[in-house]
Order: C-alpha cells, then structure tokens, then sequence
C-alpha cells in the first residue's frame, strides 16, 4: 500500500493515527505531499487525486480512497485487530455517531474558521479543485462553534472513558485530532473542561498520537 500524506495536514493525520494503531507504519510506503507549494493542485498529484487533497491511500491493486473515513474503512477490514470502528452493531453505530458528530460540528468548524480568514488562504476558503472566496463571518461561526464543541465534549466525557464508550476508536481520533487543529486558532480546551482534558491527555500518552 501506498499513503499520500502531508505531515503538518490536519486530514491525514486522522488516517496517519489509524495506521500507527493498527501497527501498520512500517508496512505502508508514504509519500509527502507539499501543500505549502501547491502541490496537491499540479497535474501529477490531480492524476492521482482529481479532488486535490490528501490523504489518499492507494492499495496493492491499484484502487485509491481520498477521505479519512474511506482510508479507515479498508484498513479496518483489511486489518482487523485492534477493532477501531466498533466491536459489535451498537458499537459500530456509536462510534459511527461520533466521528460525523466530531467531523462535523468540531473539525469542519476549525476549518471554517481558519479558511475564511487566512490571509494566506485567501480564494481558498475550502479545500478541492476549485476556489472560494472567504466570508469573514464564517470565521466567527467557526470558532464559536469550536467552543460548543469543546462543552459538548466535556458532558459527553463526564461518564465515559472514550466518546463511543469503554474502548478507543476512530472517534477519539477524530475529536484528538480536531482538539490539535483548534490550536491553530489558538483555541483550547477550557481549563475547567476537566472531563476533556482527562481523556485528552490519555489519547495524547498514546503512541500514534505522535505520528
């Protein structure tokens, strides 16, 4: 297998931790895709990926997924053990339940924020082949919303070792990751988000979440 990835990228960082908690590292060739000098825009790489983003992960026989939860889904069956997508149907729709809840209400929100008032992202306001002005409101939307997802968090965690329950999953990669990326809004976990900051630090003690 091959793995397209950007190491400073939020979006296949998700997939670079799913591959360390599967063991499969050293297994996985990795190819570096510079994003800061476009190259993900350039007629090469839109050969590989006609959507201009990474990850992209590319199999033995030649097939090709471009989204984190695409890449997830052929490792988990590819690679079962250790189940990261849930063990059995409640736990699979659970964790299912949490990554489009962390997706979408926490990771997309940091994007918002941030593409729509970097100057440097300036008629990139979202990711793909084509440009998009930013709308300086959505900047402000993002980073609200970022902050209700960090109290959304911190009451789901108040019962629970993880967000899909009693194991680690996908789920906790996304929301770990979306934490990170909210960095780069220099937004974080509230000092009083102890229920948060607890499970924080117990993702972050793992090893993928070095990669």
């Amino acid at each position: 297998m091959k793995f397209y990835d950007c190491a400073t990228a939020p979006s296949p960082r998700l997939v670079r931790m799913f591959i360390a908690e599967k063991g499969l590292s050293a297994a996985i060739e990795t190819v570096e895709v510079n994003l800061g000098e476009q190259e993900q825009m350039g007629e090469t790489f839109r050969a590989i990926n006609p959507f201009c983003t990474v990850p992209v992960l590319e199999t033995d026989d030649g097939q090709r997924f471009f989204t984190s939860q695409g890449c997830w889904r052929y490792l988990e069956e590819t690679h079962p053990d250790p189940v990261l997508l849930g063990r059995d149907a409640g736990e699979k729709a659970a964790v299912a339940d949490w990554v489009w809840r962390a997706e979408q209400e926490g990771f997309l929100a940091v994007g918002e924020g941030l593409r729509n008032a970097a100057k440097r992202l300036a008629d990139r306001a979202l990711t793909g082949p084509h440009n998009y002005a930013q709308i300086p409101d959505l900047a402000e939307r993002g980073r609200l919303r970022v902050t209700h997802f960090f109290e959304l968090l911190d009451a789901t965690l108040a019962d629970r070792a993880h967000l899909a329950g009693d194991a680690f999953s996908a789920a906790d990669i996304m929301a770990f990751v979306t934490v990170e990326f909210a960095g780069w809004l220099k937004l974080a976990l509230p000092d009083d988000a102890t229920h948060a900051r607890r499970w924080y630090d117990t993702v972050k003690a793992r090893p993928s979440a070095a990669v």
